[in-house]
């Protein structure tokens, strides 16, 4: 059993200090932590509980329309509340169909966005893996790859994120607010995770003690709750982590698309923003001609990292066609009962002056 210390500091300043210790990690739900320590994956030498710190589980609307998380705002209560539900029913959706309503109701904003990756090698401590034991090798690489990734991977890491909250958070512009020792900064969510390259073992844009306080969606953002989904291709229809997913978001004027936003997860070890597919949409009419174009735009640079997962590339263009089309066709007044699975059926969108109105997607049936 591996010895660790404990400690529970009382603001965001002493649990800094704290963690600047070699080897420390943060526990906020300890979803994803506890399991990896079950199993000998990490060895944390100080745990530091940053469950009890002051103003990090608010969620708040701000003066210039956008909203801030709080890192310690629990998935459920997120997904489930009226306000961001309404203007951001993509997340919503996101966070609805991950995991079960168990871990819902503990796992947190940045306990999400720093989830590790599902590869099965990288949970076995006996197995190389260069993001646990950094030169050790890779034992993915020639082995069962079926859900790894076919975009941004490398010789040295094709793992994918797990994250389904982060797909739209991409798509919508989020940021992640950061302190550490060195002070406060920000860095966007499309750029917080990293891609491979040489060094796997760095996964995301923060030095060692560094804290998540807060992820925060602009005031445009809301801008695409009238017509945004989220889908999910998964192994089972609930309970289980995507295959391959998408992010849709459209603002249309007119017969037109005025804006798109587009993001991939369950291809790479990041959520993968579309951005060539987004501007190939602008100024487009939203029919399946054009998405078609912007699916092969979006996996244009994808190639399968093993034997077993090339069907992915083509599953990516299929679900993100399935994604623009929904969105098009508008937000539904009421999430399905199996949010983001493309074999729900959805409750009728609104009309689109009601969705100027008031953007749909609030109740939750």
């Amino acid at each position: 059993m591996n010895l660790f210390d404990y400690t529970r500091p009382a603001s965001v300043a002493e649990a800094i200090a704290a963690a600047q210790a070699p080897g420390a990690a943060y526990l906020g739900a300890g979803t994803n932590l506890l399991d990896l320590m079950k199993g000998g994956v990490v060895t944390p030498a100080r745990l530091v509980d940053v469950t009890r710190l002051p103003g990090l589980d608010r969620l708040d609307v701000l003066d210039d329309g956008g909203v801030r998380v709080g890192a310690l705002v629990r998935n459920s209560d997120l997904a489930h509340d009226p306000h961001f539900a309404k203007a951001y029913p993509a997340v919503a959706e996101a966070l609805l169909s991950g995991a079960s309503a168990q871990l819902r109701n503990a796992a947190t904003a940045a306990g999400n966005l720093m989830q590790r990756t599902r590869c099965p090698y990288f949970a076995d401590a006996t197995s190389p893996c260069n993001k646990r034991t950094p030169g050790s090798g890779c034992a993915a690489l020639g082995g069962a790859t079926r859900l790894h990734a076919v975009l941004g991977w490398s010789e040295h890491c094709i793992a994918t994120h797990p994250s389904d909250f982060c797909v739209p958070l991409a798509a919508l512009d989020a940021v992640v607010e950061i302190e550490g020792a060195a002070g406060r900064r920000e860095v966007a969510l499309e750029s917080f995770h990293r891609l491979p390259g040489d060094a796997p073992e760095r996964e995301a844009d923060l030095a060692p003690g560094e804290l998540i306080t807060a992820v925060r969606l602009p005031p445009e953002a809301a801008g695409f709750a009238a017509h945004s989904r989220y889908l999910k291709v998964r192994d089972r229809t609930s309970y289980a982590f995507a295959v391959v997913s998408a992010a849709a978001g459209l603002r249309l004027d007119g017969d037109r698309i005025a804006e798109a936003r587009l993001a991939l997860g369950g291809v790479a070890l990041k959520p993968w923003r579309a951005r060539e597919a987004e501007s190939l949409l602008a100024g487009q009419a939203p029919d399946g001609t054009m998405f078609r174009k912007a699916a092969d735009a979006a996996l244009a640079g994808a190639t399968p990292s093993g034997e077993a997962n090339a069907f992915k590339i083509e599953l990516a263009r299929r679900i993100l066609v399935r994604a623009l089309t929904l969105a098009a066709a508008g937000t539904p007044e009421r999430l399905p009962a199996l949010p983001a699975s493309p074999f729900a059926a959805t409750f009728a969108a609104p009309s689109p002056s009601s969705a100027a109105a008031a953007p749909a997607g609030a109740a939750h049936g």
